[in-house]
């Protein structure tokens, strides 16, 4: 079995973070670990929120952040396994539409925005 290689611009092919609160309280300590996480230059972000029961406008507004910084280096974010109030919230902000969202545990495979896989 033959490894991928990575483009040069890519350290990692994958970092999964799991995220059991966002919003504006604990803001600066996630903002920082997405900041460590992007330092590494991986090719996509996965991060599960099967755990976080809520989110507020600061944290879809990190969440875009991140988007737009992974997309400028040609990178991916995906959210994963949002819980029904989560995944409802993100489709009223329309992150469906712009984040590429999955809920079955066990991918982490790239899908396009606007897309979700089931």
């Amino acid at each position: 079995m033959t490894t991928p290689v990575l483009p040069t611009r890519y350290t990692l092919p994958l970092v999964e973070v799991r995220v059991a609160e966002l919003d504006l309280a604990c803001l600066p300590e996630v903002g920082a670990m997405f900041d460590r996480v992007l330092a590494l230059c991986p090719a996509q972000v996965v991060v599960d929120l099967s755990g976080c029961r809520h989110l507020d406008a600061a944290a879809i507004g990190l969440l875009l952040d991140v988007h737009r910084r992974l997309s400028r280096a040609d990178a991916v974010l995906t959210v994963r396994n949002p819980n029904p109030r989560v995944g409802r919230i993100l489709h009223i902000a329309h992150l469906d539409q712009v984040l590429s969202i999955v809920t079955d545990p066990g991918v982490a495979a790239q899908t396009a925005p606007g897309q979700t896989r089931t």
